[in-house]
C-alpha cells in the first residue's frame, strides 16, 4: 500500500498502518460498551449483588479504584515507555491484561461480589492504560496539521467497534433468552465473546503498527522525569491549561456516558429495550461526530472547533433538562453523540499537537490522568445531586452542565501555535 499524502499522514506512514492503529480503537470499544455501559453493570447490580442497597455504590467504587490506579501510574508508565521506546510492548501487555481479566468474568455468578469487583478493577485498569498508550502513537502517524482528522478516524472507527461487539452480544443474548437461559447463564458467555472480539480486532495493531520512537536514556528514571515535567509546567503553559480544561469538560462527558441510560429510564421512563436502541443509535452519531469534526478541526483550528463542541454540549444539557417528549430527548441524545465523538477526537489531537515529540507517551499519560480524574468526580457530582434532591435526575444532568461551561471559559487564552513551538523546543 502506498503512503498517503503527507498533508494527512507523516512521512513513510501507510494507510494500512493507520487502519491498524484505528483497529485498536475498534477493538477496545467493545469492552466499554458491553462491560461498563450496557451489560455487565446491570448484571452486577441485579444478579451478582442481588439488588442490595449498596450494589450501585459497589459498582461505582470499583470503577473509581481502577481510575485512581490509572491516575497514579499513567504518567510513570508513559515516561518509561518514552525512555525505552516501548509503547507497543506495553500496549500488548495492557491488551492481554484486559482480555484475560474480562474473560475471567465468566466465573462471576450470583453472590461473587468480591471476585467481580477485583476483576472489574483489573480489567478496567489495563483497558485505561492501553487507551493512553495507543493515543501516544498519534503524533508518529499524523502530519502535525492533520491530527484532528486522523484522530477522528480512530475514534469514529472505535464507536463502530462498540456497535459490533454490542450487536454480537445482543444476538447471543436474544438466542439464549429464547432458549430459556437466565442472565447468570448468558452474561458470563458474553464476557468471553467480548474478550475474544477485543483480542481478534486488536491483532492488526500488533502486526502492522510500527514503533518509530527511539530510546531516550536521559528519560531513564520515569518518576524523576514526571516530577521534572510538573516543575517545568510553565514551559508548556498552553498544554497545562488545556489539560485543566479537559479535566472539567470530561467530567461532564463521563457523567453523561455513565448515567445516560439511568437518566433515560428514570427521567424519561424509557424501557430497557428503548434504552438499548438509544445506545446503539448514539454510537452511530458519535462515530459521525468524531469523523466529521476531525476534518472541521483541521480546517478552522483546534480551539474554534473545541469551542463549537462545548457549546453543543451546553445546548444538549439544556434540551435534556427541558425535554418532556420522547422525540425531544432523542434529539438531545443524538446531539450528545455528535459532541461526544467530536470532543474525544479533538481533545486527543490537541494533546498530541502540544506534546514534545520525544515524550508523547508521557504527556498522553497526563492526558489519561485528567480524563480518569474526571471519570471519578463527574459521575459523583450527578449522583450527589440526585441523592440530595431525592432522585431529581433533571437537576443531576443540569449540574454536570456546569462542567462544560467551565471548560468553555478555560479555552480562552490557549494559543495552540505558541504551545506547539514550546513543545518542539523541549528536550
Amino acid at each position: 500500500m502506498k503512503a498517503a499524502p503527507s498533508r494527512s499522514l507523516a512521512q513513510d506512514v501507510s494507510l494500512r498502518e493507520v487502519w491498524a492503529w484505528s483497529m485498536y480503537d475498534f477493538a477496545n470499544s467493545g469492552y466499554t460498551t458491553v462491560v461498563i455501559t450496557a451489560v455487565f453493570n446491570a448484571y452486577f447490580v441485579a444478579a451478582v449483588a442481588g439488588k442490595a442497597p449498596w450494589a450501585t455504590f459497589a459498582w461505582t467504587a470499583a470503577l473509581s479504584v481502577s481510575y485512581l490506579a490509572v491516575l497514579l501510574t499513567a504518567p510513570l508508565v508513559g515516561a518509561w515507555a518514552d525512555a525505552h521506546a516501548a509503547k507497543k510492548r506495553l500496549l500488548l501487555l495492557s491488551t492481554v491484561g484486559c482480555c484475560v481479566f474480562t474473560a475471567l468474568l465468566f466465573f462471576v455468578g450470583p453472590g461473587a461480589v468480591g471476585l467481580a469487583v477485583t476483576l472489574i478493577i483489573l480489567s478496567n485498569f489495563f483497558f485505561a492504560s492501553g487507551e493512553n498508550l495507543i493515543a501516544a502513537f498519534l503524533t508518529e502517524l499524523a502530519d502535525s496539521k492533520a491530527m484532528g482528522r486522523v484522530s477522528g478516524w480512530g475514534w469514529s472507527f472505535g464507536y463502530l467497534g462498540g456497535l459490533v461487539s454490542l450487536g454480537i452480544s445482543l444476538f447471543y443474548i436474544t438466542y439464549a433468552q429464547k432458549s430459556g437461559a437466565g442472565a447468570d447463564e448468558f452474561v458470563p458467555v458474553v464476557m468471553l465473546i467480548t474478550a475474544a472480539v477485543f483480542a481478534l480486532a486488536a491483532a492488526p495493531t500488533f502486526l502492522f503498527l510500527k514503533e518509530r520512537a527511539r530510546p531516550h536514556r536521559e528519560l531513564e528514571h520515569p518518576w524523576k522525569r514526571v516530577m521534572q515535567t510538573l516543575r517545568q509546567a510553565r514551559h508548556y503553559n498552553d498544554l497545562r491549561k488545556f489539560l485543566v480544561c479537559i479535566l472539567f469538560y470530561q467530567a461532564g462527558i463521563q457523567a453523561v456516558i455513565a448515567l445516560a441510560a439511568i437518566y433515560a429510564q428514570e427521567a424519561m421512563k424509557f424501557t430497557s429495550q428503548q434504552t438499548i436502541v438509544l445506545v446503539l443509535v448514539v454510537n452511530i452519531t458519535a462515530a459521525v461526530g468524531a469523523f466529521g469534526f476531525g476534518y472541521l478541526q483541521d480546517a478552522i483550528g483546534h480551539i474554534k472547533s473545541m469551542t463549537l463542541v462545548l457549546i453543543g454540549w451546553i445546548i444538549m444539557i439544556v434540551l435534556a433538562y427541558f425535554a418532556e417528549s420522547v422525540e425531544m430527548f432523542w434529539v438531545a441524545a443524538n446531539l450528545a453523540g455528535l459532541c461526544m465523538g467530536a470532543a474525544q477526537a479533538a481533545g486527543r489531537a490537541i494533546v498530541g499537537y502540544l506534546s514534545p515529540p520525544a515524550r508523547t507517551a508521557e504527556f498522553f499519560g497526563l492526558w489519561g490522568l485528567a480524563v480518569k480524574a474526571a471519570s471519578i468526580f463527574g459521575p459523583l457530582t450527578y449522583g450527589a445531586v440526585t441523592w440530595i434532591f431525592v432522585g431529581d435526575h433533571r437537576l443531576g444532568i443540569l449540574s454536570v452542565g456546569a462542567y462544560f461551561v467551565v471548560g468553555l471559559i478555560l479555552l480562552v487564552g490557549i494559543d495552540v501555535e505558541r504551545g506547539r513551538q514550546a513543545a518542539l523546543q523541549a528536550r
